[in-house]
């Protein structure tokens, strides 16, 4: 797919591990930024815009399993790709 073929938009839910149905290696590859609630995040694992909501990594912590914690937050979420221009900025 060239450059102007892209979409301008990231998908509705998206996740960064590889094991759930929402991943999506080619939208994570190109570079997805999350804006929730106004503020930029860094540290999101999950999202979906249409149920508003973001799943959060706690710090460094692992549970049982060898995963990061999360935390499911509530909210508005904007999502847009690294590669076009800022929504906030313009």
């Amino acid at each position: 797919m060239s450059e102007d073929q892209l979409p301008d938009t990231p998908p509705d839910r998206l996740a960064s591990d590889p094991r759930s149905p929402y991943h999506d290696a080619a939208a994570l590859e190109r570079g997805v930024g999350i804006i929730f609630k106004g503020v930029e995040k860094t540290n999101v694992d999950e999202y979906c815009v249409s149920e508003g909501w973001v799943r959060l990594v706690m710090g460094k912590s692992v549970g049982r399993n060898g995963l990061p914690l999360t935390m499911k937050v509530q909210g508005t979420v904007v999502p847009y790709f690294r590669d076009r221009p800022h929504p906030l900025k313009g």
